[in-house]
């Protein structure tokens, strides 16, 4: 008997609680989140709007980039015989700008 009134209350305690999470929204409310799943179905989805490779350009900018590549082993080599070339230090910038431009473009 005694297990049999602590059965009952659960159960009541049970059917509180889901009859106070089914209160009623309001009208208002109601209505905004039906505007907002219109609004949701309505747009849409955002796209990423990617640039165009100028792909000629891209290939000059590469070769130029191997050309001048090219060039640094014999002055390395200069370099080691005592001398240095006066235009390595512009090479090497050249290099750089290049190779940053190269994967700014191949990276959006």
């Amino acid at each position: 008997m005694k297990h049999l009134t602590y059965v009952l209350l659960f159960g009541l305690f049970a059917a509180s609680l889901t009859r106070a999470q089914m209160r009623p929204r309001p009208p208002g409310l109601q209505q905004a989140a039906q505007a907002e799943e219109q609004a949701d179905k309505s747009m849409p989805p955002p796209t990423t709007q990617r640039t165009q490779l100028d792909l000629a350009k891209l290939r000059q900018d590469a070769d130029e980039l191997a050309r001048i590549a090219q060039t640094i082993p014999p002055d390395v080599t200069s370099i080691q015989r005592g001398l240095l070339p006066k235009d390595m230090v512009e090479k090497l910038k050249q290099i750089e700008k290049l190779s940053k431009h190269l994967r700014s473009q191949i990276s959006q």
